[in-house]
């Protein structure tokens, strides 16, 4: 990658002095206090007034009754699909998943801790292709996964990248099959569907507090529900599903996801800075949208009249026509560069020589060795890309064009305007 400090095309940019970022962690001040109060009570394990500050405080912002925290927003996706399978299916044999035997139909372009979750409970995931309008779930592909498994009843969605997916849609689907859907949120906090906030907008919602999210707690995450009896439940299971007893009862399988008090008080000290993020976040897109204006790229797209993203990562996608010979392996990439064109794997190469961090866009999970065996449902059917290139006016594998195609840029809400201009001249030099 040095060979980029010595290209002349890139003659004049020096290394950022200070690593640009692609989300790091920012933190106010207040957290602190939130901290040291738990330390200086002694209320540092899984019960506190941070927790219950932070649970009270997010449900009454994002728009729901009941929060509970836990300690990742995977272990919020669990037992949502847990709590989803015991509903359809009832309680799980001994040692066996509420899924066991049964499809659920998941989101293809998403971190694998959106889908994880349906192996632990035993389930097949089912993965849906992505359309091009907001890089989610197609509803059209949704619609074919139904005529092709029409005795699947979940569905587990996430919004990428803090843009809603189309959600009406989905909806009316999953009512028209009776079947349920476990909202991934863990990128889109604060984002909103026709006014309603992400995290709401499923039957079992969750969202994220990791370490590079919109606000953080290092670590953490919540379920989020208008239920108070599946809030008790998941409640109860995220502390080994602990009976009403003098001793330690336990009649059901659980687990130690509760979120601690610690974590939580730096949660409490990120909440009131959601809505400050956020408007840092779409200044680097708006930005990046400028700056890039003239290349023959486009940003990450959302729904402009019904959603309002929380513009947690800014991404670009190069138009075919403008990309240079790029082949991916399992772990590794080669490209060869044309003169007026370029592709993610030069640019993220690029951004890296000068200290800046960007990543390709999540990789399709039929694409991942660990789910490849598993049916992958395109808008025309069921499909499995035999090439993650683009092929002109083909219609199946969207994730993996955009895969193919896609990078997020830095998109750290410490980002200088200059450094971010500095970025922006880098990208722009890649296409020379």
């Amino acid at each position: 990658m040095n060979h980029f400090l010595s290209d002349p095309r890139f003659a004049g940019i020096t290394p950022f002095e200070n690593k640009i970022w692609l989300s790091s962690p920012t933190m106010h001040g207040d957290e602190q206090r939130w901290v040291d109060e738990a330390i200086r009570t002694n209320w540092v394990s899984t019960v506190g007034a941070n927790i219950n500050e932070v649970e009270k405080q997010i449900a009454s912002n994002v728009g729901c009754r009941y929060a509970v925290g836990l300690s990742a927003g995977t272990a919020a996706l669990h037992l949502a699909v847990r709590l989803a399978g015991e509903q359809l299916y009832g309680q799980a044999r001994p040692n066996a998943g509420t899924l066991s035997g049964h499809r659920v139909f998941c989101s293809d372009m998403t971190f694998d801790a959106t889908v994880n979750p349906v192996a632990y409970e035993d389930g097949e995931a089912v993965f849906i292709d992505t359309e091009y309008d907001t890089w989610n779930m197609d509803p059209r592909a949704l619609e074919k996964a139904f005529e092709l498994y029409p005795d699947t009843r979940l569905v587990v969605l996430a919004h990428l990248y803090g843009t809603p997916a189309k959600m009406d849609e989905i909806r009316a689907i999953c009512k028209a099959h009776s079947a349920l859907i476990v909202e991934d949120a863990a990128e889109s906090l604060g984002a909103t569907y026709k006014g309603q906030q992400t995290g709401t907008l499923g039957d079992y919602n969750c969202i994220s507090f990791n370490g590079n999210k919109i606000i953080t707690g290092s670590s953490g995450g919540m379920f989020l529900t208008d239920s108070k009896e599946d809030a008790d439940k998941v409640r109860k299971w995220s502390t080994q599903s602990r009976e009403a007893a003098p001793w330690y009862q336990h009649e059901e399988l659980g687990y130690n996801y509760r979120m601690s008090n610690i974590v939580a008080g730096v949660v409490r000290g990120q909440i009131p800075y959601l809505d400050e993020h956020i408007v840092q976040k779409k200044a680097i897109y708006e930005r990046y949208r400028e700056g890039l204006r003239d290349l023959p790229i486009s940003m990450n797209p959302y729904d402009v009249e019904n959603s309002v993203p929380n513009f947690w990562l800014s991404c670009l996608l190069i138009n075919p026509e403008a990309m240079c010979p790029q082949v991916r392996s399992d772990s590794e990439a080669l490209y060869i560069h044309e003169s007026g064109k370029s592709c993610p794997t030069e640019i993220l190469e690029a951004l890296a020589a000068f200290n800046a961090e960007g990543r390709p866009i999540w990789k399709p999970m039929h694409l991942q060795p660990i789910y490849r065996s598993h049916p992958f449902i395109t808008a025309s059917g069921t499909g499995r890309a035999q090439t993650n290139a683009y092929i002109p006016g083909a219609s199946a594998d969207v994730g993996a064009d955009i895969f193919h195609r896609g990078l997020c840029l830095p998109s750290d809400n410490k980002m200088t305007p200059s450094e971010q201009d500095k970025v922006i001249e880098i990208i722009q030099r890649c296409f020379l």
